[in-house]
């Protein structure tokens, strides 16, 4: 059954412009797996946001969703959304920016729904900290890593863990069309949707992982730069200029392995709180956290 109906749907149209419209399926069928897999296995964006803890307790929702209405990347100053077939480049500051459209996501509260119906799923690059801070650029730029990319979505799948149903959510924004139209499609969206989830993964073969072969793994920093960063580390701690310092480096290497295969072989070995799988076009990222750093929940930090 779809909730709400339109009569609740007419009511709360005037309360909000955005409202999550909703239909649950039993999901004694489905794992975020396998769903990922029908909803998004071959869409160029989504992403996949899972809770374990402990590989015995499970966290209450996990949460995908694939093709973005709207894409915000930056790169220094330089700012590109996507919108559709339209494209904006000007300059600004992310932060503001992102304030500026989250300010105008107003979506309607719909008792009994998960915490998170639309909204921005993306990341920050360590770099991102010379929009806050003025810092000397002497790094140098050696990847193609935007500074950030926030895709918006409103059509996503919800795993409720306790009740064992998905909820397929299709947020209806009415600052582009008239309530009826835009209950009428998100309606047909969700049809769509379930029809994906139903079929998808039979249809869809599952490219089993080959074993690799020995990874050739390059360190970024040699073995002796990385012991010369270690002594004055050290130097500036004893002289009181620093009391920490964390020295990192990367390695590259080719995987030879799909990286979702990656990604269900870390959430299998190391299952935690903080699942993430998040596509980009050709970049990847993905990761198993213990730790949250923030939640906001209305009013609460």
């Amino acid at each position: 059954m779809v909730r709400p109906d339109y009569k609740e749907f007419s009511r709360l149209a005037r309360e909000a412009t955005l409202i999550p419209v909703t239909k649950s399926v039993t999901a004694d069928l489905q794992t975020p797996v396998s769903a990922f897999l029908a909803i998004a296995g071959r869409e160029r964006r989504a992403f996949l946001l899972e809770s374990v803890e402990g590989g015995e307790k499970i966290g209450r929702y996990t949460f995908l969703g694939a093709r973005p209405y709207m894409v915000v990347t930056a790169r220094g100053r330089q700012i590109t959304i996507e919108r559709g077939r339209e494209r904006r480049r000007f300059e600004g500051s992310v932060f503001e920016v992102l304030r500026d459209l989250l300010g105008q996501h107003r979506p309607a509260h719909v008792e009994g729904l998960p915490p998170f119906t639309s909204g921005a799923v993306g990341f920050f690059a360590y770099d991102v900290v010379r929009q806050l801070e003025k810092l000397p650029s002497k790094a140098r730029v050696d990847t193609r890593v935007p500074d950030c990319v926030m895709m918006f979505f409103d059509r996503l799948l919800a795993f409720d863990h306790l009740r064992h149903q998905i909820h397929l959510i299709a947020a209806a924004d009415l600052t582009h069309e008239s309530p009826r139209a835009a209950y009428d499609r998100a309606v047909r969206d969700l049809a769509a949707f379930e029809k994906r989830l139903t079929t998808g993964t039979r249809a869809r073969r599952v490219r089993q992982a080959r074993r690799p072969g020995p990874l050739k793994i390059e360190p970024v920093t040699s073995r002796q730069q990385y012991l010369e960063s270690v002594r004055r580390a050290k130097e500036y701690i004893a002289a009181g200029d620093i009391f920490q310092v964390v020295l990192s480096q990367r390695f590259d290497f080719e995987p030879g392995a799909e990286p979702f295969n990656i990604y269900r072989a870390l959430r299998t070995v190391n299952p935690s709180p903080y699942l993430y799988f998040l596509r980009i076009d050709d970049t990847h990222i993905l990761g198993s956290s213990p730790e949250m750093l923030v939640r906001v929940n209305g009013r609460r930090l």
